[in-house]
């Protein structure tokens, strides 16, 4: 059966009847039933993320010694180089779950738990970790040296934890999977606008947590919106740049180089996970990436839905960069104008001041509207936060745009 907007307007019902904002909107039109994924896609997916365990020696020599840390002994170290295809598959994804749940033990600090695992699992440098929470690099420096002096203090165990117990961990394991996916996708530093083994390595983790789930309590939604927004977003992953590595705008990309059963997987994790009626951000998130998933064109976007569920969104998980996200909505269904006085009213200078992609749909915004001195002003604030390669291409040649106009 094909996902409805009724399925997820059931759903918020249970929530206090949030969805009656739908009621205005049209109707979503998901696309028709997909398939259901190929074995040969799931046994090439498995695979890359093998290699990838077997070419990643620094996260070997990172599990051993946090588990070490962990535990206050030395654990059987896992390694790649010496197993078979089976036991890897076997063996390293649940270690790997295991070091994400102990790092979330309730010992430790909410944002100290997620920068652990960044680090530890992540192979994310503290720079990145830092640009990930909007927090400057010394602070977040401090907090991971924290983290691990409480792992040690309180004798925290390397052990998966009970069932009873891993709900209130699973939060904040979502969280990590999704920020190393970010990372992945949208790299803060390098010339590289993706780095995909950090995409590959999120999307096996985000699997097998799916089925890890399924096996002990049942489909988990959240989980099931989680992976199901990291397959609809790694969809778009070769359309994301051009031949010579620079990025390319959604409403650019050849929609013709999108991973049709990629699609097709996360639209019926979507499905899954909204027939269990609990809705939740990564479900929110995964809905408006469908919408996207869908349209043939960007003029044919249900933009007016997109910034709906945006609204939903930040009822459920608000933040700056959700309001932020929510004006282009906006911006993109009433126009450029109404946009900016969205933006304006949420005050986000302060909160998003040196997030470099606030600057750059400020700009966007304003280039639209043809206030093209302030753009150009945007622009140049964005060219100076960001530090990758491929968006400091993109923004420099808007500025060098504007400047001729």
């Amino acid at each position: 059966m094909a996902v409805t907007r009724r399925a997820l307007l059931n759903a918020m019902a249970r929530l206090g009847g949030a969805g009656a904002v739908y009621e205005t909107l049209a109707v979503w039109d998901f696309l028709k039933p997909p398939p259901a994924l190929a074995a040969a896609e799931v046994t090439v997916a498995r695979r890359k993320a093998i290699d990838r365990l077997r070419r990643d020696t620094a996260f070997a020599r990172r599990h051993e010694a946090l588990a070490a840390e962990a535990a206050g002994r030395a654990e059987a170290a896992v390694n790649p180089a010496h197993l078979d295809d089976a036991a890897v598959e076997a063996a390293i994804p649940d270690e790997r779950l295991k070091l994400i749940f102990t790092c979330c033990h309730p010992a430790l600090a909410p944002e100290a738990q997620i920068a652990l695992i960044l680090r530890a699992l992540g192979g994310l440098s503290t720079a990145e970790i830092a640009h990930a929470f909007l927090t400057p690099v010394p602070t977040m420096n401090q907090r991971l040296k924290l983290a691990k002096h409480k792992i040690r203090s309180a004798g925290i165990p390397f052990q998966t934890p009970t069932a009873e117990t891993r709900p209130a961990r699973l939060r904040v394991v979502l969280h990590v999977l999704y920020l190393i996916f970010n990372e992945g996708y949208a790299a803060t530093t390098g010339e590289a606008l993706v780095r995909q083994e950090l995409c590959a390595e999120a999307i096996a983790l985000a699997r097998v947590l799916v089925e890890l789930l399924q096996d002990s309590t049942g489909d988990e939604p959240e989980a099931l919106g989680l992976l199901a927004l990291m397959r609809l977003h790694d969809s778009r992953r070769a359309a994301r740049v051009d031949g010579a590595g620079d990025l390319v705008l959604l409403e650019d990309q050849d929609r013709g180089q999108w991973d049709a059963a990629a699609i097709a997987e996360g639209l019926a994790l979507l499905e899954r996970a909204l027939r269990l009626r609990q809705p939740g951000p990564y479900q929110l998130q995964a809905a408006i990436s469908a919408l996207h998933a869908q349209a043939r064109t960007t003029a044919e976007t249900d933009w007016a839905q997109i910034a709906a569920l945006y609204g939903e969104l930040e009822r459920h998980a608000p933040s700056p960069v959700v309001g932020l996200n929510r004006a282009v909505a906006v911006g993109m269904a009433q126009g450029p104008l109404a946009g900016l006085m969205w933006l304006a009213q949420l005050r986000l200078d302060e909160a998003l001041g040196s997030y470099h992609w606030y600057h750059a749909a400020r700009a966007d915004l304003l280039r639209r509207a043809g206030y093209a001195d302030e753009a150009r002003a945007a622009y140049g604030r964005a060219l100076a936060l960001s530090r990758n390669g491929a968006e400091r291409r993109y923004l420099e040649r808007r500025v060098r745009e504007l400047s001729k106009a």
